[in-house]
């Protein structure tokens, strides 16, 4: 392997930290089960599963690039525009796990493999997304000083879920907001206008934003459990 190969290869693989090792191999497991399929059953209909794991990403590498530049912190403007930037391409994270409504597209392959594909996409974005909140939970942190996080957690959550009802029912994508404004707010604001008419969305984003709000606190309880056990 040539000195070039082996400097890419430590710059996307070896540098990175233990967690993004792992999202790395898993990933390339998503995309292993995804080529079977299609090579098996020459059936392309789930070629948009790698698509979304990119957006996926997006959300990751802007916070960490917030975390790595202090510059972009302590500019309160700066700042606010990366959160605003963020804040558009986070539900893409949490979006995959709608993608298991696809598992009755595809006829030519067992049940079993299509749930674990397509889940495993889902498990790999949702992964992405809670790490992307956890650091700019702990960005947050800096601001909110004594302040329950909690005021910071929800709203953002419940905006998550608001972006996944969005993408998955309204057909919006987080681009949207740039190239089609009017129309993407026209149908949010009758949403918050005329709500008893839309309780199905309601219910929808009220749900997802509970359930991905317990899935994260589990996740960092956890975390925070096993850290605390070897430090005492």
């Amino acid at each position: 392997m040539s000195i070039k190969a082996n400097r890419i290869l430590y710059k996307i693989y070896f540098n990175k930290s233990e967690i993004e090792k792992l999202l790395i191999v898993s990933s390339l497991f998503s995309f292993l089960l995804l080529s079977i399929k299609i090579i098996a059953t020459e059936d392309f209909v789930f070629l948009f599963l790698p698509w979304n794991l990119f957006l996926a990403f997006i959300p990751y590498y802007l916070v960490k690039r917030l975390m790595n530049n202090t510059g972009w912190i302590e500019s309160r403007l700066k700042f606010f525009l990366i959160f605003l930037l963020w804040l558009l391409f986070i539900p893409n994270s949490f979006y995959i796990l709608t993608d298991l409504y696809h598992l009755e597209l595809s006829k030519d392959s067992p049940r079993w493999f299509d749930l674990t594909m397509i889940f495993s996409f889902a498990w790999n974005g949702m992964l992405l997304g809670i790490l992307s909140v956890r650091k700019m939970e702990m960005v947050a942190g800096l601001f909110l000083k004594n302040r329950n996080i909690l005021f910071f957690l929800y709203p953002v959550m419940w905006l998550i879920a608001l972006g996944i009802y969005i993408g998955r029912y309204l057909r919006f994508n987080s681009w949207d907001v740039l190239m089609n404004p009017f129309s993407l707010f026209t149908e949010i604001g009758e949403m918050f206008l005329s709500p008893f008419k839309y309780t199905y969305a309601w219910g929808m984003i009220f749900c997802f934003s509970i359930f991905i709000t317990l899935v994260y606190l589990s996740i960092k309880k956890i975390s925070n459990s096993f850290s605390e056990k070897f430090i005492n």
